[in-house]
């Protein structure tokens, strides 16, 4: 083992030097090739010690160039998946959390790192500490994010925050999102960037469509509502729901939605909004199905 340790400090040390040569040269194609060699060196010894100690090292290097820190952080976080067990992952993460703390070129990868985190942290039930981690980042201001990961972001926000039940500040983060961006015609998006603008990157497989997110988004607010029992909001979230074309094709799913709907109308206090609510559901030709209720 010792052997085996000896080598891959020898080996690092060799590609450090290379790296210095690379950096003070402002060569931007040799300085990533170098720093990502000595991160799959470590990954390869499965040391993954040094390979934290290399990530912090590098970063602070002086005068280390913006692209080789993008670089190493896209590489290693593909390590995160890789790491024997839940400690060895979340030092990583921690480790590539604090290199990308405040700087705005890695701000999307440090996003997508505290997601992972506070996802661990909430499979160990410590909800509280999730929703603060989530709370550090604003991804709104983030330009280069796409606009669904953006809106998934937020939802995650507000369901910790409900899941901890702070309802005053899932209220305050729900209202950075607009509905009216659920109304978007997704054939008018793909628009070729214009010079000058920042390009968008696309987002992770994992992250649900504008129609999935927007009904994420209603039942989030239908939680909210129910805490004041506001039966109107509730009814109008219903409604909102029952307007996504895939809820609308399937019958054992509007079904039970347009129920809700006639539940909370009657529940709700007379009022303009309710009145004229109720006139637009009694217009509904699906009420025919579900005749009780009509």
């Amino acid at each position: 083992m010792e052997g085996k340790n000896a080598n891959l400090e020898a080996a690092i040390d060799q590609l450090l030097n290379v790296e210095k040569q690379m950096r003070f040269a402002g060569d931007v194609v040799g300085t990533k090739k170098a720093v990502s060699d000595i991160l799959q060196l470590c990954f390869e010894a499965k040391d993954w010690k040094s390979l934290n100690e290399q990530i912090v090292n590098l970063s602070k290097k002086r005068g280390q160039l913006k692209q080789a820190v993008t670089a190493m952080v896209q590489q290693a976080m593909q390590y995160i998946d890789e790491a024997p067990d839940l400690e060895t992952r979340i030092e990583l993460i921690k480790t590539l959390n604090s290199v990308s703390a405040g700087k705005i070129y890695v701000e999307i990868e440090r996003a997508r790192l505290i997601r992972r985190l506070a996802k661990i942290k909430e499979e160990q039930g410590l909800i509280a500490e999730a929703a603060d981690l989530m709370q550090e980042v604003a991804v709104e201001t983030f330009g280069a994010m796409a606009k669904t990961e953006k809106i998934a972001f937020i939802l995650e926000q507000v369901r910790l925050c409900l899941d901890r039940q702070d309802y005053v500040r899932a209220q305050i983060l729900s209202r950075k999102i607009s509905p009216r961006v659920f109304e978007v015609d997704t054939s008018k998006e793909k628009k070729k960037p214009k010079e000058g603008d920042n390009v968008v990157e696309e987002p992770p497989a994992d992250i649900p469509s504008l129609l999935e997110l927007k009904r994420i988004y209603y039942e989030l607010m239908i939680r909210y509502y129910f805490h004041n029992n506001d039966y109107l909001e509730i009814c109008r979230c219903y409604k909102a729901i029952y307007e996504i074309p895939s809820i609308r094709e399937d019958p054992s799913q509007w079904i039970p939605v347009l129920r809700k709907i006639c539940w909370y109308l009657i529940l709700a206090p007379h009022d303009p909004m309710q009145s004229s609510l109720l006139n637009s559901t009694l217009e509904d030709k699906n009420l025919s199905e579900i005749p009780k209720f009509k």
